[in-house]
């Protein structure tokens, strides 16, 4: 299932190795955002060229668009999209408390409206559990957990956290009913940033026995200092044999930094969500494109990078397409972020493997501003 390949001893970060029914996964790993069946303006041709083993996709959201019996129909979400390779689905349960109203947290599960057109609906665990199981065919489902914003006071983290407690002893049950081959279930650990919470609720999760384990419930608009206090934290409350994921993190520095914490796997829309503000990803810092003093600059968006925009376009030809509003070119620039966090992600596990993690970790924070 999960196999650690090696472990840094000046820090806590290690390369492992993790098979799903779609192939094995290298890590630390950075799964691209396809929260609709798409990863936002690419196509699945671009995602593998950038070297993703894997990507994320939302059951909330195919729930409600297209709708999971259609892709059940298609052969799953994998033939549904085309894409061959492994696929997580988040359970949905950020979205479900934070873009829909009139929600309802019961013991049974939540019901809630439609962010869409305001239609009413209400899910279990194990409902959720079946959607991806069975309607969807994840390799890595998430069980339906229940996140509280930032700040929150201690009884709604706890209030919060038992139910997370719950539904995840139910999805658990569910999940082994038809004993998937291959197929894994997540657990996620939620606490907000009560670290007493936090431990045990990973505590009870562990004892529970799943393949891998969240820590979810940060990056909702906590400092920054507490998101990494908050997940350097966290990942030493979780077995050293089982993969553990930092749900919607984030920066490159917010990734490296989990990294040496001992984190293994992570999402974000920040790469697609900059492409298409056009804004690009460099080692030196973020590229904001639209600038005019980038008119003349016929410069790759990053010297060395070899993805396809970077050997074809300059920064004046991008900023160009981004100002007429032309979809071409934020296309081209979320192309590049994904090439750009997928091989910060390879250039990691390498450092790691060569025992070089700590020097590489103090030299791409040095050199990491802001805004170029």
């Amino acid at each position: 299932m999960f196999k650690l390949v090696r472990t840094d001893k000046k820090t806590r970060a290690r390369v492992g190795r993790f098979t799903t029914p779609h192939g094995k996964v290298n890590t630390p790993c950075f799964m691209p955002v396809g929260t609709q069946a798409t990863v936002k303006t690419l196509s699945v041709e671009d995602i593998k060229n950038c070297g993703a083993g894997m990507i994320l996709s939302n059951a909330y959201h195919l729930y409600l668009r297209p709708g999971v019996e259609l892709i059940k129909k298609a052969g799953g979400l994998h033939k549904f999209m085309g894409w061959d390779k492994t696929i997580l689905t988040d359970s949905g349960g950020f979205q479900i408390f934070s873009l829909t109203s009139l929600v309802k947290v019961r013991d049974e599960g939540v019901e809630f409206s439609s962010h869409i057109d305001g239609s009413k609906h209400f899910l279990s665990p194990e409902d959720v559990v079946r959607i991806q199981r069975d309607m969807l065919g994840s390799d890595i489902s998430m069980v339906l957990d229940e996140c509280v914003k930032y700040p929150s006071t201690r009884d709604r983290a706890e209030s919060a956290m038992k139910i997370t407690l719950d539904w995840a002893k139910r999805s658990k049950k569910e999940f082994g009913a038809k004993n998937p081959e291959g197929k894994l279930l997540f657990g996620i650990v939620q606490g907000s940033s009560f670290l007493d919470l936090r431990e045990e609720c990973a505590k009870r999760l562990v004892d529970m026995g799943f393949a891998g384990y969240a820590i979810g419930g940060v990056s909702v608009g906590e400092p920054d200092e507490l998101i990494r206090e908050t997940i350097e934290a966290t990942a030493q409350m979780l077995p050293k044999n089982k993969v553990r994921y930092v749900m919607g993190v984030g920066t490159p520095i917010d990734i490296i930094n989990a990294v040496a914490a001992g984190c293994d796997m992570f999402d974000c829309v920040m790469p697609t969500r900059n492409g298409r503000n056009g804004t690009a990803f460099t080692k030196e810092g973020k590229l904001p494109l639209r600038n005019a003093r980038y008119k003349e600059d016929f410069r790759p968006p990053e010297g060395g990078c070899e993805c396809y925009t970077c050997k074809n376009h300059t920064r004046a030809y991008l900023r160009h397409l981004i100002n007429v509003n032309e979809i071409l070119g934020l296309r081209l620039v979320s192309l590049h972020n994904i090439h750009f966090y997928v091989n910060l992600m390879a250039a990691i596990r390498e450092a790691i493997l060569v025992k070089d993690f700590e020097r590489f970790k103090r030299e791409f924070i040095n050199h990491y501003g802001g805004e170029l």
